[in-house]
């Protein structure tokens, strides 16, 4: 035998063989949802039974998809929906029809100002350099909606750089916002999954005012650096007046539930260059493969 070349594959591809089934001929047998290539039958892939597999994929699409695009690490963005952009910030005021609605309206309005800090610092971090491998550091990494998550995608765009949007099916319409890279935009059905996602590349949080949401990923990220689950990264967060008012954090240590070193999980931040000063600083020294 002269000839020593091998075939990478002696099987048809799941692909040649989802079209093949294309051509079948129609009979009770092959019109059946029974004969359905599992892959191809969606009332079996959502099965109650089914719900591990969904996990395992909805695990798998985005790992797979940010390996392809050289995404090396990521700067996760966490806030609120809720904070208008300053442009727009007036319009809350005068839609405003009694006092509450008048007070809460002053306060987003005072908040504004973290849509234009969160956009710069997704402009300063989406100029780090790649790595000897190619692959990018410190990439914006959103929610995917509206607000500060928007602010965060919306400053990698400005310099010219891809971002990463997450976003969950809600019962209420959430798409995208215009500026997260159509290649790098997610979507989740489960909540579990999607907080995995933002933590598992990321090497740096800033955490914005914001509500349930915000606390629900910003606290979970603060238990698992505190029980050691994941190693300590930067947690920046954004608005001392905003989070000392909402959470008495030396309350929780005055009462022991938490240890007094705890406070020290994360660091409190006004200005973007301020952070992103920090986020350098704490990993100078510290090589991003640990």
């Amino acid at each position: 035998m002269t000839d020593t070349r091998v075939p990478s594959r002696v099987f048809p591809n799941a692909h040649e063989e989802a079209k093949a089934t294309q051509n079948l001929t129609q009979t009770p047998q092959t019109m059946h949802p029974a004969y359905r290539l599992a892959f191809q039958d969606d009332e079996f892939l959502l099965r109650e039974d089914l719900r591990p597999v969904r996990f395992q994929l909805e695990l798998l699409k985005p790992e797979l998809l940010l390996d392809e695009a050289k995404i090396g690490s990521t700067f996760v963005f966490y806030g609120s929906a809720r904070i208008p952009e300053p442009a727009k910030a007036e319009v809350l005021r005068e839609v405003a029809t009694d006092d509450y609605a008048k007070k809460v309206a002053e306060r987003l309005i005072a908040k504004a100002k973290y849509y234009d800090v969160a956009r710069e610092l997704a402009q300063l971090a989406s100029h780090a350099a790649r790595d000897m491998e190619g692959r990018r550091h410190f990439v914006v990494c959103s929610g995917g909606g509206p607000s500060i998550m928007e602010a965060a995608n919306r400053g990698a765009q400005d310099v010219g750089a891809e971002s990463v949007g997450l976003n969950i099916v809600l019962p209420h319409e959430q798409t995208p916002n215009p500026y997260v890279t159509p290649g790098l935009s997610f979507q989740f059905h489960y909540f579990a999954l999607r907080k995995m996602h933002f933590l598992l590349r990321a090497r740096a949080v800033a955490v914005f005012p914001g509500g349930f949401g915000t606390f629900d990923e910003t606290f979970e990220l603060l238990t698992l650096i505190q029980t050691g689950k994941v190693s300590p990264i930067p947690v920046l967060m954004y608005g001392r007046e905003f989070w000392e008012r909402v959470v008495d954090f030396e309350a929780l240590a005055e009462e022991g539930v938490i240890a007094r070193k705890d406070l020290e999980l994360f660091h409190f931040v006004e200005t973007a260059q301020e952070g992103w000063d920090y986020v350098r600083k704490w990993w100078r020294d510290r090589p991003l493969a640990e």
